[in-house]
């Protein structure tokens, strides 16, 4: 992520040091020692049943024996609906164990979105009726990704939802948001891998498949020049940012997200559990970690051939491939609202640095001017890095506390030592559904 110059260093000149810290620290783009980062953002649509929803998330999260083999040892969320035909899974539409199963994994953060109300969610008091589930049972999410064409959607546009729309008999922004969703995807996705770095084109067009590829590569192309023209569409694609501050249409502030699918056939080819390793091949992986951005992969786990073994060899081995850049430190993965919430911190929040008798302090301002979403949180600074100078004493705070847990890292790729925020990755529930 290219934006690090956008925090500008507020140095307290208390001494004669002050200009060096000025000089030397700076803020790294992404958590220590990762070059880019990943986060699969599954629509669960299609999947057939509990049992399948589990094994996927055991296969993903854990290194347990599963279907496929053992488990690959990722953060890897998923996404939950309530009202949907019968032949889905969904909240409404599982058992007491499969409800408790989902209620875990979204306390432990595992499942992280949620994907509308569902297709047969035509009113309010549908909204109403999940949201006083969730809280209930005290289970909070913070992401919205519409779905297909549910009544419920936030865009009209792409998304045909009325979910904004005052007085439509759908209409649940104010309950939802109030609930808690700060982040939203309203249909935007793109084929150019890696986001918060500028645009870039390669890779999409394939001699093999000249003509689908080609097509995906005029469309990218075509979206960011009407962006440049003042296109509202495509103003995220412009930018290539993995997100930004909007209204929705009753004026509520949120921050609308874009997702990723760099298939060369274009953005809702092999967005499919069958078909992932086409898409998560190692040349597309290996050009994320080289780009230096981030992703949000558009896909959809839960579309797969066999329930038995959700996961055919191919898909098992580009998870493992995704293990294994992570393993060495160059591609991190993580769940949807980790990477959204670290994205936010990394543009809203600000720092100074002021040398004492101590050491050098680098204190973390997170308060958001302007945002009616409140502060950014202490968790979303998690893995914060900050390249500082050699052989000197530092201390983080923020807002004026210290953090008493810091890692000291050696020199990256760049050379320079680092200081960062703990990164702790999510621990799987012990307990889940029986087959």
């Amino acid at each position: 992520m290219k934006n690090a110059s956008s925090h500008r260093l507020k140095t307290s000149k208390t001494n004669s040091r002050a200009h060096q810290s000025d000089q030397e620290v700076r803020l790294r783009d992404l958590p220590y020692p990762y070059r880019s980062m990943l986060a699969i953002c599954s629509d669960l649509d299609e999947t057939p049943d509990r049992q399948v929803y589990w094994e996927i998330m055991r296969f993903l999260n854990t290194t347990e024996t599963t279907a496929m083999g053992p488990g690959a040892g990722l953060n890897v969320g998923n996404s939950i609906y309530f009202d949907m035909p019968q032949d889905q899974f969904a909240y409404w539409n599982t058992d007491d164990t499969g409800r408790a199963m989902v209620q875990q994994l979204i306390r432990s953060g595992h499942i992280d979105c949620l994907h509308s109300y569902g297709d047969l969610a035509t009113s309010r008091s549908h909204a109403e009726r999940a949201l006083d589930e969730l809280t209930r049972h005290d289970c909070r999410l913070e992401v919205w990704m519409d779905h297909d064409v549910a009544p419920t959607n936030f865009d009209p546009g792409i998304m045909f939802g009325h979910g904004n729309e005052s007085g439509h008999p759908a209409y649940h922004a104010d309950l939802t948001l109030d609930y808690g969703i700060q982040y939203v995807w309203c249909g935007r996705v793109t084929s150019v891998l890696g986001q918060d770095i500028p645009p870039q084109f390669g890779g999409i067009l394939k001699w093999n498949h000249p003509l689908s590829s080609g097509r995906t590569l005029l469309k990218e192309f075509s979206k960011q020049q009407l962006a440049k023209l003042g296109n509202k569409k495509y103003a995220m694609h412009g930018t290539n940012s993995t997100l930004r501050p909007t209204s929705l249409g009753d004026r509520r502030r949120v921050y609308e997200f874009l997702r990723c699918n760099p298939h060369w056939g274009g953005v809702s080819s092999c967005d499919q559990g069958r078909y992932l390793a086409r898409v998560l091949s190692r040349d597309i992986v290996t050009r994320l970690v080289q780009r230096g951005g981030t992703c949000i992969l558009y896909t959809h786990l839960g579309k797969i051939d066999n329930p038995d073994v959700p996961f055919d060899s191919e898909t098992v081995a580009a998870f493992r491939l995704l293990a294994s850049e992570q393993e060495a430190g160059n591609l991190l993965l993580t769940t949807t609202r980790r990477l959204l919430g670290y994205s936010r911190a990394l543009r809203a929040s600000r720092f100074s640095t002021v040398y004492r008798d101590n050491g050098l302090t680098i204190d973390i301002q997170t308060q958001e001017t302007g945002s009616e979403l409140g502060d950014v949180t202490v968790a979303d600074l998690q893995g914060l890095t900050f390249y500082v100078p050699d052989a000197e004493v530092i201390h983080v705070t923020v807002n004026g506390r210290e953090i008493a847990s810091l890692n000291h890292n050696r020199p990256d790729e760049t050379g320079r030592p680092s200081v960062s925020l703990p990164w702790p990755f999510l621990e799987f529930p012990d307990i889940g559904p029986s087959a």
